[in-house]
């Protein structure tokens, strides 16, 4: 199953950072801290090639905290590019200094050519980029603290350019989730769909489960066990079959007696997505494709 999702007014965005990316001096990518690799959009790559660049890995307390150590030496390892992990939502007394500081690191050669001629005092203008759902206005209404920038739990929802002033010193532009036309990677899709950066009407519930269950059975195999009680027998079992149970366990059962196998699929869906089957990440640094649907 290949899941494609890219809505008009994403076409409309590639083309407004094109626009604006020229008097832009650090772009700040916010990735989901679960999918750091296909939450990174290629696009976006492309487009602000050669920009100083903050790596936001956001929703951190989701995320496996080991990896998201490992994912922050990767990127830090890249030219021009500082990483930080951060939760928008409950860091949000945090957030302006961590951006500041880093900031800060990455414009300090710009800062230091501007005095020599003179310059003491300007504003540093930010791009803020990224996929939908990866909780960019969250994260700018945590960095200003207050309600500028519009929030929605749903892909989608920030539709065109909003600047904010966040002092005397930074600008931030807003730019709403861009994905890209087509995933030439099914797994990057399917990761994507997991993580909530898709809308749920465009991809099936059930062998998407079944590919996270059979993810969790390989790398957080004691997270499931506990979550759904399920014995080392039935862990053991093929990933279709955990599903079984599971649906069993949580009394997904249709007339007669069947199980409700699309009723179970979103549940485990769901409460990954909260976070109920622990800190959980779906790749690391050089890893291979490691999901795969059924």
């Amino acid at each position: 199953m290949t899941i494609q999702w890219f809505p008009g007014h994403m076409a409309k965005t590639r083309k407004l950072i094109q626009e604006n990316l020229k008097g832009i001096d650090v772009v700040v990518e916010i990735l989901d801290a679960r999918i750091p690799l296909s939450s990174r959009n290629p696009l976006i790559d492309d487009l602000v090639k050669g920009k100083d660049r903050l790596v936001v890995l956001n929703k951190a307390d989701l995320a496996d905290d080991k990896k998201t150590r490992e994912w922050i030496e990767y990127f830090d390892s890249q030219e021009d590019t500082k990483a930080v992990q951060i939760n928008a939502l409950k860091d949000s007394k945090n957030i302006k200094k961590i951006i500041k500081d880093n900031i800060e690191i990455l414009t300090k050669e710009k800062r230091e050519k501007k005095l020599k001629k003179g310059i003491k005092s300007f504003a540093v203008r930010i791009m803020i980029v990224g996929i939908p759902n990866a909780g960019k206005s969250t994260f700018i209404n945590s960095l200003i603290g207050k309600q500028s920038a519009r929030v929605g739990n749903k892909p989608g929802v920030t539709r065109g350019k909003q600047w904010v002033k966040l002092d005397n010193e930074i600008e931030i532009m807003d730019t709403p989730g861009i994905l890209w036309p087509k995933f030439e990677d099914p797994e990057a899709g399917l990761k994507l769909a997991l993580t909530g950066a898709i809308k749920d009407e465009v991809f099936h519930f059930e062998p998407s489960s079944t590919a996270l269950i059979e993810y969790l059975k390989n790398n957080y195999p004691e997270q499931l066990k506990e979550r759904y009680k399920l014995s080392d027998e039935e862990l053991n079992m093929e990933a279709p079959d955990v599903a079984q149970r599971i649906g069993e366990k949580r009394g997904c059962l249709l007339k007669g007696g069947a199980v409700d196998l699309g009723k179970t699929a979103s549940i485990i869906i769901t409460e990954f997505r909260k976070g109920f089957l622990g800190r959980v990440t779906l790749e690391s640094p050089g890893e291979e494709k490691n999901l795969e649907q059924n």
